[in-house]
């Protein structure tokens, strides 16, 4: 089985001139979904990550469950507005506009390997606003893993000040 058989592409989305890629679908096929999981385990488990970070929402669907495979602790990043104080933020831009991310302020994660998980690897900025949150939380970056890697759009190129090794499951 290929999960990526199961990819949705959606053009003009969220704008005009964007073609979203939905891995939604893969997570409805149990055996698409699992071999997905197993992916990218297999991408992270050398980085031997204390905690996975992951951007809402994809990023939640797949950090918990690999969380849990790999005895890490969870760390959501979530949008503006959606964290009880006291939290850290960062301002980000994407490829389609600006946007902010926040983390609760925490001491749990001072000194500890953090992998950095999300669905797709764009044009970094939604990365790199976690990799500077978990850095201001006195975390170590140890590594970025992504379900796709949109190559045209360069993301990678953004997490020069991180210089983590970035894992993708495919590139586009």
């Amino acid at each position: 089985m290929a999960w990526t058989n199961y990819l949705r592409e959606i053009p003009d989305f969220p704008e005009p001139g964007v073609l979203f890629r939905d891995v939604l679908p893969v997570m409805a096929v149990p055996e698409a979904w699992r071999e997905l999981l197993d992916g990218l385990e297999a991408l992270v488990k050398p980085l031997r990550p204390e905690a996975v970070m992951a951007p809402e929402a994809r990023g939640f669907l797949l950090a918990a469950p690999l969380a849990d495979r790999l005895g890490a602790s969870v760390v959501p990043v979530r949008k503006a507005g959606k964290l009880p104080d006291p939290v850290f933020q960062e301002k980000y831009t994407l490829e389609y506009g600006e946007n902010q991310l926040e983390v609760e302020v925490t001491e749990q994660l001072k000194g500890r390997r953090v992998v950095i998980v999300d669905d797709v690897l764009a044009t970094g900025g939604t990365v790199r606003a976690c990799a500077n949150l978990a850095e201001r939380l006195g975390a170590e970056v140890a590594g970025y893993a992504f379900l796709i890697e949109l190559q045209a759009l360069h993301g990678r190129e953004k997490l020069g000040g991180h210089p983590a090794p970035v894992r993708t499951l495919v590139s586009l």
